[in-house]
């Protein structure tokens, strides 16, 4: 049986990660409280911002970036989907994209 969370993304109970993706607290947090969905979700998110910024995920510095907008991503103020927006392959067939604040720049 698989593994529900109260997903913090989705407002909803869905299936959650099968361990934890990042070390540290924050990491258990996001096992705790983010589903898988939207977990692929941030992936996404992530693969767009690296790409635009030229972030070099082994550059400290881009890694602490990156975790800043994981973290606003997951549970900042405006994290929630929009009211009515439906997670792909949610019974009511709806779509949707993500929400998520905009990347600071490299200086």
């Amino acid at each position: 049986m698989a593994r529900t969370v109260f997903c913090n993304k989705f407002q909803r109970e869905l299936p959650g990660l099968e361990q934890q993706p990042i070390p540290g607290p924050l990491g258990e947090r996001i096992y705790n409280e983010i589903s898988a969905q939207a977990w692929e979700m941030w992936r996404e998110h992530q693969t767009i911002m690296i790409n635009h910024y030229a972030l070099n995920p082994a550059d400290p510095n881009d890694r602490k970036v990156l975790r800043e907008h994981m973290e606003e991503f997951f549970f900042g103020e405006g994290a929630q989907m929009p009211e009515g927006w439906e997670p792909a392959g949610a019974t009511s067939g709806g779509g949707g994209g993500q929400k998520g604040g905009a990347p600071r720049q490299k200086k």
